[in-house]
């Protein structure tokens, strides 16, 4: 072969090889444009565009008597285009940019207009596609913001980004704070009503658009999601805003004074189990409590005294004894192998039980537990077990601790020891509110409910759930029983180591408790710290609110009467002030003239109303009336008025003159205080617009 021939067939070669080359590069791209086109598209729309969730508002929590306990408030972060559409022109924007500078200086007062200025062109000439302007900007803010120059161009051509954020908040600071709780992501089902309720409350979110732009920023489509979120219901707590202050104004102070650790206090309503206030107070340093933790659900230890009710209602349940029955307290000590059981005050002699619960002598229930139930110590504890004061309560709230009551098959049972113990409230591990819901089914005739936080849940105004107390146990003991308990529990007050909770316009029942509480694994012999408490309820003889003071490691005192007594004490004064159901049998005392009270001349709607609250009739009431005295009713005759002629306003209070004159076209001066004695136009007179008229008032 020559070598014109060899250069020709390498070169058909080559040529062949690279059209070949072509062709498949074309076939490719054919493959990739129409086969594969819709996965690359979609995966370059992921990479320059995406949805991100939109967090909708969360329900509001109320309070009982309807005040906002937590919401959520939108709150902006204002964020800028410098090249959106409606301001893409230099000449628009560098026309108006001083004047939007200046608004914005004004506005926020952290910069001045200069320093504004000089920024935003910064931005523009570095072609910034989402500038920060502020943030934190709230709702009204953001409606004058967007009446701004540059800004007021159009809502998605003026450049300005406002990226909604919600903010949660709760009006009334630290009123209710544990009990409201919230949101926490690191803690399973969060804290209080707002982890227990969060389903509810969270909502559903939206869906917004946005793209990547330089810096690798994410910056939203326009302003608003392109599916829209869904607000949380809200949640209708028990809580009553004014006793809660009440309870933690209550409890702060006395912590203070006793120089305590810490301490709880909750209030509940007897028949319905709602829980009006909890109030958690820790001393974070000297003289300062913060709410840290939910002592009334989660702080679990020995009762006390307080348990003691429990003894006595097995011991008369199973007719042990009577509340007669005489017990020797001797010199107040009770033996038994291993410990020495100690009456704090001393012995009290022989005593009938009712003044041994009065006195709250250890020995007495001790000795009686331990002699009846020795050699069946499961007959006592099946009392405990059979009302599931064993159990949790299910709270509606999370945090509760389960209650450790034991019987004779825990391995920590000492057949010498764990009965007498337990019979004053030892060797056991109760919640604040679970001894409070014992003593609530005394006062509920024996009646066991579980207490409530919330009572419904509403979306959009409408209910779409609700709540009322579980029953536990419809009685936790005979009726029998339950009346002797109520009156030893109210023989308390009256007689015994409760005489400080008393109070001559009311009757209460409670009962204190001094124990002491065990220090970690150095149990009770390391450095002695005690728990005081008052647990109870009032009025007495019809019980509407129940109460548990608990406070830990008292320094001043350590004694439930001098040192809860004061919380429960306040707390039951001031409901019971303020609560006109509880007093409502006392009879009225008429004093002096009883006839129908006067009304001042005037608009009879206003009338009426005032007449009909004192339970009076008011009769041929028209629009505007004078009171006529009668003995039988309150009738009115209409007072006519004419255009043009004077009314007589005399015998009316100064609003309805204003009124009546002020129609008339008259000007007035006033003179005095009260209702109108005298007019210095006399009524019937022909008057023109403009004339003053002078009223004295007595």
């Amino acid at each position: 072969m020559n070598i014109r021939a060899n250069i020709l067939l390498r070169v058909y070669l080559s040529f062949g090889l690279i059209v070949l080359f072509a062709v498949a590069v074309l076939i490719r791209l054919c493959d990739v444009q129409f086969v594969e086109g819709h996965k690359w598209r979609a995966m370059a729309d992921s990479l320059s565009t995406k949805y991100i969730n939109v967090e909708a508002a969360r329900g509001n929590i109320y309070s009982n008597d309807g005040s906002l306990l937590a919401t959520s408030i939108p709150e902006y972060e204002l964020r800028m285009d410098m090249y959106a559409g409606g301001i893409a022109d230099n000449e628009v924007f560098d026309g108006k940019v001083d004047s939007l500078a200046l608004r914005l200086s004004q506005f926020f007062k952290d910069k001045t207009p200069k320093e504004y200025s000089r920024y935003l062109r910064t931005a523009r000439r570095d072609s910034a596609r989402y500038l920060l302007i502020k943030r934190k900007v709230g709702y009204q803010e953001l409606k004058e913001i967007r009446t701004f120059p540059l800004y007021n161009v159009g809502k998605y051509t003026g450049g300005l980004i406002a990226v909604q954020q919600n903010k949660r908040i709760k009006p009334f600071k630290y009123l209710a704070a544990r009990t409201i709780g919230y949101k926490n992501e690191n803690v399973a089902n969060g804290v209080g009503l707002e982890g227990a309720y969060g389903e509810y409350i969270n909502g559903e979110s939206g869906k917004r658009l946005v793209q990547r732009i330089s810096g690798g920023v994410w910056m939203p489509v326009n302003d608003e999601a392109e599916v829209a979120p869904k607000e949380g219901a809200d949640i209708i707590s028990t809580i009553d805003i004014n006793m809660q202050d009440l309870a933690q104004s209550a409890l702060e102070k006395q912590l203070k004074i006793s120089d305590a650790d810490h301490g709880t206090v909750i209030l509940m309503e007897v028949t319905t189990g709602e829980v009006r206030a909890v109030a958690n107070y820790t001393r974070v340093k000297e003289g300062v409590y913060e709410e840290k933790f939910n002592y009334a659900i989660g702080g679990s230890q020995d009762p006390g005294s307080t348990f003691k009710l429990a003894s006595y209602m097995a011991l008369l349940e199973d007719n042990k004894v009577d509340t007669n029955t005489m017990v020797a307290t001797g010199d107040g000590t009770y033996r038994i192998p291993g410990h020495t059981i100690k009456d704090s005050h001393g012995g009290i002699g022989t005593v009938t039980v009712m003044k041994a619960f009065e006195q709250s002598a250890n020995t007495a229930v001790a000795k009686l537990v331990n002699a009846a139930y020795q050699d069946n110590p499961s007959q006592f504890t099946d009392h405990l077990y059979d009302i599931h004061m064993n159990e949790r309560l299910g709270l509606q709230i999370p945090g509760e601790t389960k209650p450790v009551i034991k019987n004779p098959s825990f391995k920590s049972w000492n057949k010498n020891m764990t009965l007498p113990q337990m019979a004053y409230g030892y060797e056991m591990q109760i919640t604040p509110l679970q001894m409070l819901t014992f003593y609530n089914a005394i006062a509920n005739d024996g009646k066991y409910i579980a207490p409530i936080f919330v009572k419904e849940i509403r979306r959009l105004g409408n209910p779409i759930q609700q709540f009322s107390a579980r029953v536990i146990s419809d009685r936790v003991c005979s009726e029998k029983t339950v009346k002797k308990l109520q009156a030893m529990l109210e023989s308390v007050v009256t007689k015994g180591t409760g005489k400080l909770m008393g109070s001559p316009l009311y009757r209460v029942a409670g009962k204190t408790g001094t124990a002491q509480v065990a220090d970690g694994n150095r149990g009770y012999k390391a450095k002695k710290s005690y728990q005081a408490s008052f647990c109870g309820y009032f009025p007495a003889d019809k019980p509407k609110y129940s109460i548990m003071v608990a406070i830990n490691g008292p320094k001043n005192g350590y004694y439930g009467a001098a040192v809860a007594g004061p919380v429960f004490k306040e707390i039951a004064d001031r409901i019971y002030a303020s609560d006109m159901e509880m007093y409502n049998d006392i009879p009225n005392h008429l004093v002096g003239n009883t006839k129908a009270p006067e009304a001042k001349a005037g608009e009879s709607k206003a009338v009426k109303k005032i007449y009909k609250s004192l339970g009076i009739k008011a009769l041929y009431a028209d629009k505007s009336v004078s009171g006529i005295d009668t003995n039988n009713g309150v009738p009115y005759e209409e007072l006519a008025t004419v255009k043009g002629v004077m009314p007589d306003v005399k015998g009316m209070g100064l609003k309805d003159a204003l009124y009546l004159l002020g129609n008339a076209g008259l000007k007035t001066r006033v003179k005095g205080g009260g209702k109108v004695v005298a007019q210095s136009i006399p009524a019937g007179n022909r008057i023109g617009r403009g004339l003053l008229v002078q009223l004295e008032l007595q």
